[in-house]
């Protein structure tokens, strides 16, 4: 992987001529494109856009729904009385590209192709990298960047073998907030993440536990569509002949399948919610299976850490919770039940994509962070 200095952006001498460098940011989801602007680290402006089902619907695919929501966040800024030229760059999130390494990466043609094509899979935030380089682009001297997409791959070379060559281990998780919510805690405790041993679980739609090692997630389960707990909506690690045999079983078509592990799995399937204080609800009001769920969720969160702790081989600086079921006192206290053995565990509850992205990007500006050429 090629690294590239980018001194020049550490000035932002482009034609901005504005005294605070500004930074757009633009974060598409399935039925929403949130955007904010940023001065130098400081948040100015933030906006989320919604789609309707049936706006959305008049696209046969995610990459042609591009113009509409680049049309969408222009217009919003226009009335909103901000000035698409005062942006030094513009940063989207990262979507589905090839297996990259953690960073900051300025968005080139072979990406664009790999995001329009859908190199790893279609997804909404295919159309950050997108939207932010077609902006950049009319804007003089002005970077279009992507950051730590859920792509990024650093495991090590024993992590990637699973029980069959055919089906090995790959890296897909919550790679900007865990990265971001690693640095953040380094910062607090005034050291370097790059010399931290932790265990980052981001506890959200989907649930990632990865083993940070020294500033590189060495270990982390799919949490997209593999392995791992389950979560509010996805059903993480199954019984794989059980499986096999209910995909064989003619009952089933591939996209119930799919739906079953993605999207319609976890608490959904058990409880019929994945909104969480519902099922929180439930539980707090009697309902034995809900709490019963509930608690496993929380032991599975636990076992996942616990295999973290193997894999640094005790050596573990801290346990972080994050994401937005970090907020609910009873699976924290689940967690903490079977895994405040294990080490001193920190709760950073939520998750602020926006602020993480504005981060490396003015990480760029302030040359404190070097762009990386993907290739």
């Amino acid at each position: 992987m090629n690294i590239i200095s980018n001194n020049s952006n550490s000035q932002c001498t482009h034609s901005c001529g504005v005294e605070l460098r500004r930074i757009l940011v633009i974060n598409p989801g399935s039925t929403s494109t949130k955007i904010a602007v940023f001065e130098e680290d400081k948040q100015v402006f933030q906006k989320t856009l919604r789609h309707s089902s049936q706006e959305i619907g008049k696209f046969p695919t995610i990459a042609s729904q591009y113009e509409f929501r680049k049309e969408a966040i222009l217009c919003e800024l226009k009335e909103a009385g901000i000035n698409c030229d005062d942006f030094c760059v513009v940063i989207g999130r990262g979507g589905l590209v090839k297996p990259i390494e953690s960073g900051v990466y300025e968005v080139n043609d072979i990406m664009k192709n790999d995001l329009i094509n859908g190199k790893m899979g279609q997804h909404a935030s295919n159309l950050g990298g997108l939207i932010a380089d077609d902006i950049a682009q009319n804007i003089k001297g002005a970077k279009a960047l992507i950051a730590d997409p859920v792509v990024v791959d650093e495991l090590e070379d024993i992590a990637r073998i699973s029980g069959h060559p055919l089906l090995p281990n790959i890296s897909i998780f919550h790679a900007l907030n865990q990265k971001a919510i690693g640095r953040k805690f380094a910062k607090d405790i005034g050291k370097s993440y790059d010399d931290l041993n932790l265990i980052v679980a981001h506890l959200g739609g989907g649930i990632s536990v990865g083993v940070h090692k020294k500033g590189k997630v060495v270990d982390v389960n799919n949490a997209l569509n593999g392995s791992g707990p389950f979560s509010p909506e996805r059903s993480g690690t199954l019984p794989a002949l059980k499986l096999a045999q209910l995909c064989f079983s003619g009952d089933y078509k591939i996209e119930d399948i799919s739906a079953m592990i993605t999207g319609k799995g976890g608490i959904v399937a058990h409880i019929g919610t994945n909104e969480m204080p519902l099922a929180e609800q439930k539980a707090n009001d009697g309902d034995n299976q809900a709490e019963l769920v509930l608690h496993a969720m929380g032991y599975n969160i636990a076992k996942a850490i616990g295999s973290a702790f193997v894999v640094l081989k005790g050596d573990v600086d801290a346990i972080l919770l994050t994401g937005g079921i970090a907020y609910s006192d009873m699976i924290v206290g689940y967690i903490k039940q079977y895994a405040d053995c294990l080490g001193k565990i920190f709760v950073y509850p939520g998750e602020d994509e926006m602020g993480a992205l504005a981060m490396n990007a003015f990480g760029v500006l302030t040359g404190e962070m070097k762009c990386k050429v993907y290739e």
